[in-house]
């Protein structure tokens, strides 16, 4: 299990590092992606900020896993941003939906292998 965390580690972190950082250096082309998408992505530009935030959240959040430091808040801060991206690839995008449902499956592997981590967020009282 903890090769199997690792290698999940590595893969979530480096996939949040290099978009993230894409979105700054634009070294990476983007997708056509469909009307729909195009229009959420236009309304998150509008806002000015919306999108360097969560660039630079999935940058942040994506060194915490990929270096093994803070790895539990990096997984926080990245679950939504994962939910949101599996929700645009099945409402918006589909053609993005195997990196959605990898990153899905990594994930919630991640989680089992921290879930001692987690433990408080679910404790009542």
């Amino acid at each position: 299990m903890k090769k199997l965390a690792l290698i999940a580690r590595v893969l979530v972190g480096l996939v949040f590092v290099v978009f993230g950082a894409n979105y700054f250096l634009g070294f990476l082309p983007l997708p056509e992606g469909t009307e729909a998408s195009r229009a959420f992505g236009a309304a998150l530009a509008r806002t000015d900020y919306m999108w360097p935030l969560i660039k630079v959240t999935e940058i942040a959040a994506g060194l915490m896993v990929l270096t093994g430091i803070w790895v539990p808040l990096g997984l926080v801060l990245l679950a939504p941003i994962v939910v949101n991206i599996a929700f645009y690839n099945v409402l918006l995008d589909p053609a993005g939906m195997p990196m959605g449902i990898a990153l899905v499956v990594l994930m919630l592997l991640l989680a089992m292998a921290y879930r001692e981590s987690f433990r408080g967020l679910f404790r009542i009282g």
